[in-house]
């Protein structure tokens, strides 16, 4: 949503020419919100209100823009006019962005770097997307395990302007190996020793990521060690970037927004919900939607074999919605627990015969107590207390065969190596909607006939 706040004044002083009323817009507050204000200006307009801040306020600001909205300012000038305010950008960040944009306009803005900043960047954009290597940045601080504490002082303040962080230092040998952390916490209480090298007060097992890594396992290992920034190393150890905390972050809200789409049986979006077109949403909704009426259909099947038996004993029809919607509920609740258990490491498919057990065990407690309402239900309805039975004989076979659906079928396609998040809410009920009805009138013939 745009923030309209400061539009008026905005095009107010760009109307007047107010350099200074616009370089204090540019650094009075957080390039964040800086970029939220401008949401609502041409980019001829937003260009109009950057060119008063320095190069590096420029691009940090323009990093905070939505991709798209990123594209049509990169795409608004000519490729040598922004090449200097993208040059000022993380690697990871520049990757991102110009990939927004045309191939051609990318070409020539990278022509304007620097054969090293061209480099990384065409480095990283190698890398398949969704792994760490997609993810990292190569700006970190590398340092000699041979450097005392106050040369490593020296070096990282030399470093340090064209650094992402510098809470974690690695130390790397002369073929770029890594082979120790240090904080910069560390180095400053070591001062009081000059002569005491990195190699003596290095952390020697460094928690680290390959750059092939999944970034859903980069994101785990950076949760379960509490770390602000995780180095990316490649076959031979060599390291070559970090992941921080703010480009995890950004694969903590992807992550969510997948699993959310999955759960609800649509495909993840490339754009945003409103930049999406509504064929491409309609075709994204529009697959599961016709596997989910193919379930459908069978429930439908299922129902008319038992066609004759609905007409003899009319009253089953009543409780048809409660008997699978109860079976239904109770397997999305598993297949969210055990989806969850799996994406936060909690749980492997090697624990299936735990998951069962467990699963097994609430299936038969929730359908008992499910059973219990259902009776009071029945016997309002039913003709006599024992056509009653029917409904909570049901209703604890429906609720265990929906918990032990809803929970294996994730572990199987985890085990086939798909992802368990595809298993969705919709496509679990659909299938126990279909057991349901089956087993439904089948007590009901059991006892009644």
């Amino acid at each position: 949503m745009i923030n309209t706040l400061y539009l008026p004044e905005l095009r107010e002083m760009l109307a007047e020419n107010d350099s200074d009323g616009l370089r204090e817009f540019c650094t009075a507050l957080h390039p964040a919100r800086t970029a939220e204000f401008m949401e609502g200006l041409s980019p001829e307009e937003a260009w109009g209100v950057l060119d008063h801040a320095d190069l590096s306020l420029q691009g940090e600001i323009l990093s905070y823009f939505e991709h798209h909205r990123q594209a049509e300012m990169l795409e608004s000038r000519s490729p040598e006019s922004v090449a200097p305010v993208v040059a000022t950008m993380s690697a990871d960040d520049q990757v991102d962005l110009l990939g927004e944009v045309e191939e051609e306009t990318a070409e020539q803005i990278l022509a304007c770097f620097s054969v090293d900043d061209r480099r990384d960047v065409l480095r990283l954009s190698n890398y398949a997307e969704g792994t760490a290597g997609a993810i990292m940045t190569t700006e970190m601080a590398r340092l000699s395990e041979n450097l005392t504490a106050r040369e490593a002082l020296s070096e990282l303040t030399n470093q340090a302007e064209h650094l992402e962080t510098i809470y974690y230092l690695y130390v790397v040998d002369d073929f770029g190996s890594l082979h120790g952390v240090v904080s910069t916490r560390d180095i400053v209480s070591a001062l009081s020793k000059p002569q005491k090298q990195l190699s003596e007060i290095m952390e020697t097992e460094v928690i680290h990521a390959n750059v092939m890594d999944d970034q859903e396992d980069v994101l785990r290992k950076m949760a379960d060690y509490d770390l602000l920034a995780i180095p990316v190393v490649d076959e031979e150890l060599r390291l070559v970037g970090i992941i921080t905390h703010d480009d995890i972050l950004d694969v903590v809200v992807e992550e969510a927004a997948e699993d959310a789409y999955r759960a609800a049986a649509v495909e993840p979006l490339e754009e945003t919900y409103l930049r999406t077109s509504v064929l491409t949403l309609s075709r994204k909704r529009g697959v599961w939607l016709a596997v989910l009426f193919v379930g459908a259909f069978m429930t439908t099947f299922a129902l008319e074999q038992f066609e004759g038996d609905l007409a003899r004993i009319p009253w089953l029809v009543i409780f048809i919605p409660l008997v699978i919607s109860t079976g239904g509920n109770s397997g999305n609740q598993s297949a969210t627990l055990v989806i969850t258990a799996l994406n936060k490491g909690e749980a492997s498919v090697a624990d299936w015969s735990i998951i069962l057990r467990r699963e097994l065990a609430m299936g038969l407690i929730l359908g008992l107590i499910m059973a219990f309402m259902g009776l009071l239900l029945a016997l309002f309805k039913s003709p006599t207390p024992y056509s009653a039975l029917v409904v909570p004989l049901t209703l604890v076979l429906v609720v265990i065969a929906g918990t032990l659906i809803g929970s294996m079928l994730p572990l199987m396609f985890k085990k086939i190596g798909l992802d368990p998040a595809l298993m969705s809410n919709p496509f679990v009920a659909g299938l126990i909607d279909l057991f349901g009805i089956v087993i439904y009138l089948q007590v009901a013939l059991l006892l009644l006939d």
